[in-house]
């Protein structure tokens, strides 16, 4: 493992959850290892997942961890058509839950039931026990599920490569309603957005360039918003329609606004109620994943209101990592990528983590892009890290789990104002 200099991107860190220290606070105009970038993150455990002679599917590992801190568990899934569980102290084997397709999503553990719910690319949506991976129910959605599912007042949200939004009942895997987009019958770019739910709706987007809003209690659509009508107004009309971000909600300026992208379009963001276009950024293209950052600022005066800083980032394996404006879409920082892709970056202790599938994993600044520390495994990384406290993993495309920690100096030295 060699260390990065300074044109470094993404970033993915692990260690064993029980050596974990807990949360330090950090400043994001000054992370408390920016005095000593390329020290920050220390290499824990290394332990290789994936059965390389039962990898039938495209040499890319996708999938995100999930991380259970309450019992020291990691889930993850596998091209060998695996989810496992993990020991998060040393990657030892739990259990394993064989499908019949590829996992390339994310897990989504709840403590509460003590459940793990995954979908392959079998085309269905599982709910495993966390103790012991016993199945509890499987649901057919008739088409690949590489997005993480959302949760909320016992209903699962899922969606598949087929452009469905399907509601199902959590408690027992039964199906509440379905909602199946047309589909567009020309050239797409593979993977599919996933669903995000705020307040009485759901948000999610298709391949034909649509995002669009359904009533949570019954699917029935609230609005619909073609992303591809602006652009193909002042340019040729668009080869790739595709919106395979999963929709953002941020509260902007008092306003809920949605952040989605559209592959060749540009990242836009639209009222939450109404889905009417608040701004525009057709810069930035390709973009496959987005978050919302967002940090406080330094302590303000007494008589001051605190600053919070907030970000659109969007990552893209064609223009590179963007930082835009929640309020205008204007770029705040972009960071190109000599050649290949660049997961969703992930906020860490101040900063932002994310992989490449050429060059390793980096650790960047979130308000101006500066490279703080980088990783280069010599291997590639499609799928995005998971981080809780001081600990990140991560999941090579060679099939490798990475463990890495975070390790800010003891004490934090002074910023050049004094603040």
């Amino acid at each position: 493992m060699r260390r990065l200099g300074l044109l470094i991107l993404g970033g993915a860190m692990v260690a064993s959850l029980a050596a974990c220290r807990g949360f330090v606070p950090a400043k994001p105009e000054l992370p408390l290892w920016a005095n000593h970038p390329g020290e920050a993150l220390s290499l824990r455990m290394k332990r290789q997942i994936t059965a390389k002679s039962r990898v039938v599917d495209e040499p890319y590992e996708r999938a995100t961890p999930a991380i259970d801190p309450w019992h020291r568990r990691v889930f993850i899934g596998s091209s060998d058509h695996g989810l496992y569980a993990l020991r998060a102290i040393d990657g030892s084997t739990l259990w394993r839950f064989e499908t019949a397709g590829a996992v390339a999503s994310e897990p989504l553990y709840d403590p509460v039931e003590d459940v793990v719910y995954f979908g392959s690319n079998d085309g269905a949506l599982y709910k495993v026990r966390g103790a012991d991976g016993k199945m509890l129910w499987r649901f057919y959605s008739a088409g690949e599920i590489s997005r993480v599912p959302v949760l909320d007042g016992g209903i699962l949200y899922l969606t598949n490569a087929n452009d469905t939004l399907i509601a199902i009942d959590a408690a027992t895997g039964k199906h509440r309603w379905h909602q199946a987009h047309p589909s567009t019958g020309g050239m797409e770019v593979a993977g599919h957005a996933g669903a995000t739910v705020y307040r009485d709706k759901i948000y999610t987007a298709f391949s034909d360039g649509r995002v669009m809003a359904f009533r949570k209690s019954d699917g029935a659509p609230m609005w619909d918003a073609r992303l591809t009508d602006v652009v193909e107004q002042t340019r040729a009309e668009l080869s790739y329609w595709d919106v395979d971000t999963t929709p953002v909600v941020a509260v902007v300026d008092g306003e809920p606004l949605v952040f989605a992208a559209s592959y060749e379009g540009g990242v836009f963001a639209l009222g939450a109620d109404s889905g009417m276009q608040r701004w525009h950024n057709d810069g930035a293209t390709g973009v496959t994943e987005l978050i919302v950052w967002e940090g406080p600022s330094r302590q303000a005066p007494k008589d001051r209101k605190a600053v919070i800083h907030q970000r659109v980032i969007a990552s893209s394996g064609l223009t590179g990592v963007w930082s835009l404006s929640t309020k205008d879409g204007a770029e705040q920082w972009r960071r190109s990528l000599p050649a290949g892709g660049v997961t969703r970056a992930v906020p860490w202790q101040g900063a932002l983590l994310f992989g490449t599938t050429r060059y390793g994993m980096f650790l960047v600044q979130p308000l101006d892009g500066g490279v703080l520390d980088g990783v280069h495994s010599g291997g590639a990384f499609a799928g995005a890290p998971a981080t809780y406290g001081m600990q990140s993993f991560i999941l090579s495309s060679a099939g490798t789990l990475w463990a890495f920690e975070i390790q800010p100096p003891r004490r934090a030295a002074a910023s050049p104002s004094g603040g």
